[in-house]
């Protein structure tokens, strides 16, 4: 039996390119590909560390754009899904877009490339979610704060449409359950990891780090909202198909119905 070897990455996206990179060039027949902080010994297959080369994610990124734009947006946002064995998953339908002739010729009754696709819209879809519903509150440092926590890992997705809609105000997107945000400084965008305990609790209790205004504005908007609402005319059902549930949570105005 040919020997098989899990390799073991930094958990990044060029990190993932990097093992697809290493595999193809050793011509290593792949058992698994594995974040380094998840990884788990098979009992019939070697391990390999992968550190991340920046150049060789690259050229596999090139690569596979150059079979297909739709199939290198796939892969990306299929990556992003943190889906349970994701990364083999990607690796076979690379494996599958590089026997082709072109992008075209991906076999879309393949069951491996349905569901990649089938992932690459959720985390599409959850992206325009965050983008439509993300609220900010202005702290007393004079920083734009948002805080989310999506289904999949959208951050790197969303900062270039904030970056392009608040260019001019320093901002704080964090992601609450995969602890990391994205920093706006009016140059330029950073990756920071933050200890938040003290403003991420009961969005119905004030917190010192805001500023009274900002308080202040959302009591304005919601006196607002509430004087707006007509409650012979209420559709529930209807309301909830325009700004369903989930997205309640980043909403001021409906932060006591949380």
């Amino acid at each position: 039996m040919e020997p098989t070897t899990t390799l073991i990455y930094d958990g990044s996206f060029n990190g993932f390119l990097t093992a697809i990179f290493i595999a193809f060039d050793e011509k290593i027949n792949v058992a698994d590909i594995q974040k380094n902080n998840q990884c788990q010994n098979g009992l019939f297959s070697d391990t390999e560390t992968v550190f991340t080369n920046v150049e060789k994610a690259k050229r596999v990124w090139n690569g596979i754009r150059n079979k297909s734009h739709n199939a290198i947006s796939n892969i990306y946002f299929a990556f992003l899904s943190e889906a349970e064995g994701i990364e083999l998953m990607l690796y076979t339908y690379v494996q599958k877009l590089m026997r082709t002739q072109n992008g075209k010729c991906l076999d879309y009754s393949d069951s491996t490339v349905v569901h990649i696709g089938q992932l690459a819209k959720k985390v599409g879809r959850e992206k325009h979610r965050m983008e439509a519903f993300v609220q900010f509150q202005l702290s007393k440092d004079d920083i734009y704060f948002a805080n989310i926590d999506p289904d999949f890992d959208v951050l790197p997705l969303i900062s270039k449409h904030f970056r392009g809609c608040y260019a001019d105000q320093r901002w704080l997107i964090y992601d609450v359950k995969r602890k990391y945000g994205i920093f706006y400084n009016l140059d330029h965008m950073e990756m920071v990891s933050l200890n938040l305990k003290d403003i991420l609790h009961d969005k119905t209790v004030r917190s010192d780090v805001f500023t009274s205004e900002e308080y202040e504005n959302q009591t304005l908007w919601n006196d607002y909202f509430k004087s707006i609402n007509i409650a012979s005319r209420i559709n529930p059902k209807l309301h909830t198909q325009h700004v369903p549930k989930p997205n309640w949570k980043y909403l001021s105005e409906k932060k006591e119905a949380v």
